[in-house]
């Protein structure tokens, strides 16, 4: 809360973070696994972006952190990230009285 990053933790290992995302310039208030890859997530926050990652390269050596793989900027705060379950490559995302759907 009131971060500007998200913290993934390995439940059998709560102890120690399996990464840190860190590229928004905000508090992150609402992240969305995808519902068919273990290593897509998509985070929004206050800055109004919408930054999609990639974690299934975490078991080799990252220098200077994890680069996002996409990065869209709205034109307010986005409040619900939400991935398509019948449409993988589509996130939707809401913001203001507006609603847009992202093709990944």
């Amino acid at each position: 809360m009131d971060s500007a990053k998200v913290v993934v933790l390995d439940i059998r290992f709560p102890t120690f973070p399996v990464v840190e995302l860190q590229r928004h310039q905000a508090s992150v208030n609402a992240i969305a696994w995808t519902p068919h890859s273990s290593c897509h997530i998509c985070t929004a926050n206050d800055d109004s972006q919408a930054i999609i990652w990639d974690l299934s390269s975490l078991g080799q050596p990252i220098e200077g952190g994890l680069d996002p793989i996409l990065a869209y900027t709205a034109g307010a705060k986005i409040e619900q990230p939400q991935w398509s379950s019948s449409q993988p490559d589509w996130v939707a995302i809401a913001f203001s009285n507006k609603l847009q759907i992202l093709r990944v």
